[in-house]
């Protein structure tokens, strides 16, 4: 059994990463930024619910300490996406190196993985500047913990462009690295268990890891 923390637990991936988690039997720490709105979390038994801010380094040290692994899940709409994914990376690293805590998994954007060597969805000259700009945060973000996130063992866990609750949970899934792969859709349960296995055996490493069915 280990000790879990997922920043951004309130929200669907979120979520789903805690269920999967509990019913692996792991403990979790599930940081929400107001707990009195996810009153369906903390009646979870394994789970206790605390309020953090995963772009604050004292605040991720505070309650990281005594983790094993954590996961980002979390967003936030109303703030620049190079701003809040660089914050959020370089204030997890700083954090959770504080705290000991040894593997983090953030999620990424299926936007910026390859469809060919050296060319990303997001180089399309017809992609969409507003979603080039959120994609670019999480270009942001992979670069800063390339560059900063050692010793801590990291990954980026990419999401096909379809992760919807219409998709099936097949409890199955299909990596790449680095490329888009597969059929281009998945549940969120089927995306927790890739999380969940990448903490418990541990395959990939300081790398985007597409993930889909």
């Amino acid at each position: 059994m280990s000790r879990i923390v997922i920043f951004g637990a309130g929200g669907r991936v979120g979520r789903a990463a805690v269920a999967e988690a509990v019913g692996r039997g792991h403990r979790v720490t599930a940081v929400v930024r107001d707990p009195a709105k996810y009153p369906e979390l903390d009646g979870i038994s394994g789970v206790t619910v605390v309020s953090g801010d995963a772009t604050d380094a004292d605040a991720v040290a505070r309650v990281a300490a005594g983790h094993d692994a954590a996961i980002n899940a979390s967003v936030r709409l109303d703030v620049p996406s190079e701003t809040y994914f660089t914050a959020a990376a370089r204030a997890l690293v700083t954090g959770l190196n504080a705290a000991g805590v040894g593997r983090l998994l953030v999620l990424g954007i299926a936007t910026t993985l390859e469809t060919a060597p050296g060319v990303r969805l997001m180089d399309d000259p017809e992609f969409p500047e507003q979603y080039r700009t959120f994609a670019q945060g999480h270009v942001a973000e992979f670069d800063l913990l390339t560059a900063e996130a050692a010793p801590l063992d990291w990954l980026m866990v990419v999401p096909p462009m379809d992760l919807t609750a219409d998709a099936p949970t097949t409890g199955r899934y299909v990596t790449a690295v680095g490329a888009v792969t597969g059929t281009g859709r998945i549940s969120h349960p089927d995306l927790a268990a890739a999380l969940l296995d990448e903490i418990d055996a541990p395959k990939h490493h300081a790398a985007q890891l597409a993930v889909s069915h």
